[in-house]
Order: C-alpha cells, then sequence, then structure tokens
C-alpha cells in the first residue's frame, strides 16, 4: 500500500492545486477537447511568485487565462469576462477589490486567498460588494493556504517579496524586541501550515532545542493540534488529506537553525545548479544573463542586453544536469550540440539528394530510398527546433559561469573549502590563495576567510591576525552567532582528492584548460544528519519532539522534510538530493523561509556585524 501511494505524497501538490483554482476551484477535465471557459487572472506580487515557476504563460493560456495583471496596475474594464483573483488578504488589497467591486471591472468575481482571510477582512468585502450592488457577481471566495513558493517537486522556499522580513538578519538582530521575534515566528508558521495543508499531511515534528527553530516548531505544533482539535472544520480530513490520510505515512518534518551551520552558505560550489545561483542572477528558476551585441572591429562596444532564460522541469537536460559537476555538464552540452549539428546535416544532405538532377538509376535509386528519411526529418522538424533552443539556452548559461569560473579561480576555492570543511590536509596555506591578485574577486576571499574562521581549530584570536579591517566587522558578525550557538562538528564537507586537469577537444565550445575536473564524493550536510537520527527514532537530549506527534517507532517513515529557518541554498538541497538516489523508498524535501547566494548571505551577516 505504501509503495501505491508514494508519488502521490511525495511530490508538492502545488501545481494541481493552482490548475483546480484557475479552473473555478473545480478539478479540470482530462483529454476533453471542450474549450476552456475564457478568464482573467489577477494576481498581486505574491501571487506572481508562487505561479510563475510552475505554471508557464502557455500553460495559463491553456487553462484560458487571456489577460494576467497585477492586482494595483491600471486595468480597463472588461465587462464579458469573469475575474480570478490571487491574493494575499492584505488591507491593501482588499481595499483594491472592493475599488474593482464598486468599478464594475469584470463579469464575475473568483476569490482566492493566499492565506486564510479575517471574518473582519470578509465583511469589508461583503459591504462593498452591497454597496455596488454586485454581491451576485462575487461567485466564490477560497482560502487557497498556497503561501510558499514551489521551485521544485521536492523544494520549496517560504517567500520572495518582503522576505528581509524574516531574513536571517531579520532573526538574529541583537536589538531585536521580543514583539518582533513574534511577528516573524508567527509569518514563518503560516507558511508552513499552509505547506502542510497543501501537502494533506499532519507532521512529525522534531527539532534541535534552544534557537529560533524550536519557537517555529512550538508555534507549528499548537496550530496543527488546533486545527486537528476541531474535526468538523479541520483542514486535515476527508478530501483535503490526499495521499497522506494514512497515519503510516505522515511525513517526519525535521526544523534547523541556520545558525547550526554557517560555512556551507558561503561555501563555493561545483554543481551546475548551485553556480548559476552563486554567480548569475538566477531567481525563481529564471536566470538573467548579461549579453552584449556584437559590434565592428574598433567601433564602440555595444551596449549590454539582458535576456531571461526559465529552467523548467519540461527541460530534460537540466532535469538531468543541474545537480552534476559543471565539467560533466560542458561536455554534456558539447556533445548535445554535436548530436543536433549531426541531425541538421541529414536533412541538408537530403535535401539535396531530393534537389539531383537527371534521369540516371542511381540517382532514382537514391531518390526512392531518401524519400521516407526526408519526410521523417521533416516531421521532426519542431522537436528538432525545440532542441536546438534548449542547447543554445544551456551554451549561453554553461559559458557565462565558466567565465566566472576561469576569471575567478572558482576551482581553486572549491577544492580548498572542501578540504577545509572536511578536515583534509591542506596543501598551501590560506595566505597563499587570499594575497593572489589573480585568484577571485574580495569577496570570494572573505568567503574563504569566514569558512577558515569557522572551521579553524585556532582559537580566534590567532585566526583574527589574518584578518583585514573589512572583515572584521564580518568576525564580529560570526562571534555572535556562531559562537552563542553549540555547533555540531563539520561532517559536512566532500572529499574531492581525485583532481586533473585536462583540455576538452579542440572544437568544444567549452575551453577547460586550467581548469580542474574535481570528482564529487557525497557528504552528508549536518541537516541530513538531523533528519536521519530522528528517522530512525534517536531523539536525544538535543532534539524535541512534541506531544502531537506519534512515537516514531510505531510508524514507516518514509519520508522527511528538513526545513532551515533562516535561510538556505542549493548546495544543500543537491545534498539531500543525492542522498536519496541511494536510499531507495526513502525521500527528502528540502525547504528554507529564504533561498539566498553567497553574495546575499554576506551583505547579511556584513549588517549584523556592524550593530
Amino acid at each position: 500500500i505504501a509503495a501505491a501511494i508514494m508519488p502521490e505524497l511525495y511530490k508538492i501538490p502545488k501545481k494541481t492545486a493552482l490548475k483546480r483554482m484557475l479552473n473555478f476551484n473545480t478539478p479540470p477535465l482530462k483529454n476533453t477537447t471542450a474549450e476552456p471557459v475564457w478568464k482573467v487572472l489577477i494576481y498581486d506580487r505574491f501571487g506572481q511568485d508562487i505561479i510563475s515557476p510552475l505554471l508557464s504563460v502557455k500553460e495559463l493560456r491553456d487553462m484560458g487565462i487571456t489577460l494576467h495583471l497585477l492586482l494595483h496596475s491600471d486595468r480597463d474594464p472588461i465587462p464579458d469576462v469573469p475575474a480570478i483573483y490571487f491574493v494575499m488578504p492584505t488591507e491593501e488589497n482588499i481595499d483594491r477589490i472592493c475599488q474593482d467591486l464598486r468599478n464594475q471591472l469584470y463579469e464575475s468575481y473568483y476569490l482566492n486567498f493566499i492565506s486564510a482571510i479575517s471574518r473582519s477582512k470578509l465583511e469589508d468585502i461583503a459591504s462593498a460588494a452591497l454597496a455596488a450592488n454586485a454581491v451576485n457577481q462575487v461567485t466564490k471566495v477560497f482560502d487557497q493556504y498556497l503561501n510558499f513558493i514551489t521551485l521544485e517537486d521536492d523544494m520549496f522556499v517560504l517567500c520572495n517579496q518582503n522576505k528581509e522580513q524574516i531574513s536571517y538578519h531579520a532573526i538574529n538582530k541583537p536589538d531585536i524586541m521580543d514583539t518582533d521575534m513574534e511577528v516573524i515566528m508567527d509569518t514563518i508558521v503560516d507558511s508552513l501550515f499552509c505547506f502542510f495543508v497543501t501537502l494533506g499531511a499532519v507532521p512529525i515534528i522534531r527539532c534541535p532545542r534552544g534557537n529560533a527553530a524550536e519557537m517555529v516548531a512550538v508555534k507549528l505544533d499548537k496550530k496543527l493540534r488546533e486545527n486537528l482539535r476541531d474535526a468538523r472544520n479541520s483542514l486535515f480530513t476527508g478530501d483535503t488529506m490526499g495521499a497522506g490520510q494514512f497515519s503510516f505515512q505522515r511525513p517526519l518534518f525535521v526544523l534547523a537553525d541556520r545558525n547550526l551551520d554557517l560555512a556551507t552558505p558561503l561555501h563555493h560550489t561545483w554543481t551546475y545548479q548551485a553556480l548559476i545561483h552563486d554567480v548569475l542572477d538566477f531567481h525563481l528558476n529564471r536566470v538573467t544573463l548579461e549579453e552584449s551585441l556584437g559590434s565592428e572591429a574598433g567601433a564602440r562596444p555595444k551596449k549590454k542586453t539582458k535576456k531571461s532564460y526559465d529552467l523548467t522541469a519540461a527541460d530534460q537536460f537540466w532535469q538531468k544536469h543541474k545537480g552534476s559537476p559543471f565539467p560533466e555538464v560542458a561536455e554534456s552540452v558539447q556533445e548535445e550540440l554535436d548530436k543536433y549539428r549531426a541531425q541538421e546535416d541529414e536533412v541538408k544532405r537530403l535535401k539535396s539528394i531530393m534537389g539531383l538532377e537527371g534521369e540516371d538509376e542511381g540517382a532514382i535509386s537514391m531518390l526512392s530510398d531518401n524519400t521516407a528519411k526526408l519526410t521523417s526529418a521533416v516531421s521532426s522538424l519542431p522537436e528538432l527546433l525545440e532542441k536546438k533552443r534548449l542547447i543554445d539556452l544551456h551554451t549561453n548559461v554553461a559559458t557565462a559561469v565558466l567565465d566566472h569560473i576561469k576569471s575567478r579561480k572558482l576551482d581553486v576555492y572549491f577544492e580548498y573549502e572542501e578540504k577545509l570543511m572536511s578536515k583534509s590536509t591542506l596543501d598551501k596555506s590560506l595566505l597563499d590563495i587570499i594575497t593572489d591578485p589573480d585568484a577571485g574577486t574580495p569577496e570570494d576571499k572573505m568567503r574563504l576567510f569566514l569558512i577558515f574562521y569557522i572551521t579553524a581549530q585556532q582559537p580566534p584570536s590567532e585566526v583574527r591576525l589574518y584578518a583585514s579591517p573589512t572583515i572584521k566587522a564580518l568576525i564580529y558578525c560570526q562571534e555572535f552567532s556562531l559562537w552563542k550557538m553549540p555547533v555540531l562538528p563539520y561532517t559536512c564537507g566532500a572529499i574531492a582528492t581525485h583532481l586533473f586537469s585536462r583540455v576538452m577537444n579542440t572544437g568544444s565550445q567549452f575551453v577547460m584548460e586550467g581548469v580542474k575536473n574535481l570528482v564529487l564524493k557525497q557528504h552528508v550536510s549536518i541537516y541530513l544528519l538531523l533528519g536521519l537520527n530522528s528517522c530512525h527514532g534517536d531523539v536525544s537530549s538535543n532534539m524535541h519532539g512534541f506531544p502531537s506527534s506519534s512515537p516514531l517507532l510505531t510508524l514507516i517513515i518514509l519520508q522527511a522534510i528538513v526545513f532551515v529557518v533562516g535561510g538556505g541554498n542549493y548546495i544543500e538541497y543537491q545534498n539531500l538530493v543525492d542522498y536519496t538516489k541511494a536510499k531507495q523508498g526513502k525521500r527528502v524535501m528540502y525547504g528554507c523561509s529564504e533561498l539566498f547566494s553567497a553574495a546575499q548571505f554576506m551583505k547579511q551577516l556584513s549588517q549584523l556585524g556592524q550593530k
């Protein structure tokens, strides 16, 4: 039974929930040829961020969405079309919805709130509808409980808009008031509650003691119990439960605090997706590159333009290689390019043969033999063009990543940091890299120094001698956040000792000369260790369980959800993905309060260091 329902439980069913909402909150019919009902989608920035990683413009059009507009933009009346609203229940949004009702903008209104709307705000809408004589036009009002962003089937982040309100900096400010901390915790808990309502499962909660993660766990546990207590109105009974209704299928939810591991977010990485997030502008599954237009020799360089690419689940190359080491990705892009060129050359050759002149038997025979081949080639042309688009996409993205690797010697940083974090023998001193003018930016050097500082055996006074005045502010921040928290031993560093340099074939788009091809070995992160220990029923003195959670030994734990309070990154996500590939029947999801790059995390540390 467990195996039969596993696929439903282990994917975040958010896309299904969104499609249901866009179909007027009824399940969309499969295999139907009927035309969809045409409608307008109105969302705020929160709704836009939730929808954009999951549904393309084409998918929205297929669902009957002819127009999608921001709530607070200037919108013309379209009186004969229904409107689906997908917004947060904020005061400003409610006021604008009431204004739309007064202005009679649409034929009917389907109001969907990302989080639960309060009774008082609902009454405000009712009053506005009554005053505008539009009561019958407000067709449905739903609480969708979708206040989180799904980036992958097994990865989610709480918010993108106003993320500074629940950031690492906000949580760890030394002068934070208790009331402010309560607001932060409530915001995080509201989103996590929405996540579990959407998943359709009541979690078994575990967390370390004595930090922000424990505060979140206590509040979430209370909110879940309050909802379960009212069986008639519980969001975890009946159809809402979905695959998670079986008690033995309850997921383990491990809450962790960012302060348990400050090194990983600063780490220079070596896998494709994590590298893109580190060195490029990668945001909600969309990467934006600066591309300079070609100019004639001697002419002034033309202005750079920005071009965006969506990296989606429909991109098979992305799905296969996003977790691969970069040299492997570069080689695979080149192989795909060579395959495409071979197919393209075959089409050209067949066209040439079809145009042969003359009556000789050889030409006629060749023409007959190749007609079927050409027909097949032409019929596969749309597929070939799509393949070319994806090859161009990854060629451009991988080239941009490679430029950063070569100009900043990121392979050197990655190798050295891996050795630091795994306590391996170092082949050179820290100062050799920091003082090398060709090795990276000042930010790269600062990241390396901080990892050295966090993982070093020397007392802080000795390590401080290496610091420049710029880094000292950050060291102060480390003292505030690191020494205050009990730190688990660093078992998370990958061991990458088998190194070799190579040059790819001379016809390659990617000249890897001077770049090390680092062989990755699987490592176990602190957060994964917490999850594994909890999965095996090991609730040690520093791990906190909750009364509403059943004893682990009586349950089959097939799924764990690791959530980092204070922010996360693609390095940790990939670590969990690699682990689950090796464990048949086990799944681990990854979530975080915000998703930041190393540069964004450094900025928050700097702000804390200046206090």
